[in-house]
């Protein structure tokens, strides 16, 4: 039998988890293009990926009486390729409304620019 207050643990963290995706969800809808849609499901979808993690880990840990830490791996990996994966869609998204003559910022050049006096 699993103590009541684990139970009430994994219950919240799982609600938790499934409010930050009800958030991202309705972030996602109420931005206005999509260099502003990217930001609400990536970060909350991480967020909610941790709780769950953690009510796993609780769960499993109290089920086999002894720490069960693999639950870590899947947010571990979230939590490096989300950011990188918004990365490359923002950059691929910025080059196709450069390419289109869309009103976006400069591009930054690598180059140094030396200024004469």
């Amino acid at each position: 039998m699993m103590p009541l207050w684990i139970e009430v643990c994994v219950a919240v963290l799982l609600v938790l988890s499934s409010m930050f995706a009800l958030i991202g969800a309705i972030g996602l809808l109420r931005m206005k293009d999509f260099f502003q849609r990217m930001h609400p499901p990536a970060l909350a979808s991480t967020l909610g990926a941790w709780c769950v993690a953690l009510a796993s880990i609780l769960y499993f840990s109290m089920l086999k009486s002894g720490p069960v830490l693999h639950g870590w791996l899947i947010p571990v990996l979230l939590s490096i390729t989300v950011p990188v994966t918004t990365l490359l869609l923002a950059r691929t998204a910025l080059f196709r409304k450069r390419m289109a003559g869309d009103d976006v910022p400069a591009e930054v050049s690598s180059r140094r620019t030396e200024k004469t006096p």
